[in-house]
């Protein structure tokens, strides 16, 4: 199995609505809740994960898996933190450490962050990963008046990454 990093605008806009439309993928995003994410909210989607990359040089990826649309994540600029987000449609998700461990080999070996944050609704009850992956609960913050809880990860906490070889395209920035 072959898991490469791209860009979101290298994906079809038809598998990112499948994928922030589907239901069990929604029930972890509240603020998607009422948005008719269709193929205009997608273009405009993409085109603000595209200038992110511009205005602070790291971003969200396209997840591919044997060359196939898996889902999007990466690090996004949250209120002066590097924000985790991993959105994996659920034929995946058993693949979710793989690609957080990715994330967070660039995110500390490349890009050099001190820590980055992850956002996780309050519904979201089965923390045991979270916290074996050495996050530590930082507080709670409300983004458009829904609330999250906060979670930190430092540098020297993160546990050694060990993870499958992954091929980059060579189309990520």
């Amino acid at each position: 199995m072959i898991i490469q990093f791209d860009r979101l605008s290298n994906i079809h806009y038809a598998e990112i609505i499948e994928l922030n439309t589907n239901n069990l993928v929604l029930q972890q995003m509240p603020l998607a809740k009422g948005i008719i994410f269709d193929k205009e909210q997608c273009i405009a989607w993409v085109d603000a994960k595209e200038k992110h990359w511009e205005e602070y040089g790291y971003g969200v990826w396209a997840f591919l898996v044997d060359n196939k649309f898996a889902g999007w994540g990466g690090l996004q600029y949250e209120d002066g933190d590097a924000d985790l987000a991993l959105v994996l449609h659920p034929r995946y998700w058993g693949l979710g450490k793989q690609i957080f461990n990715r994330i967070i080999n660039k995110a500390f070996n490349e890009l050099n962050f001190r820590s980055i944050t992850i956002l996780l609704p309050p519904t979201r009850n089965k923390l045991k990963a979270i916290y074996s992956l050495g996050f530590k609960l930082e507080g709670e913050i409300t983004i458009n008046h829904e609330p999250f809880i906060k979670y930190r990860l430092y540098k020297h906490q993160s546990n050694e990454r060990s993870a499958s070889p992954i091929r980059e395209s060579s189309n990520q920035a």
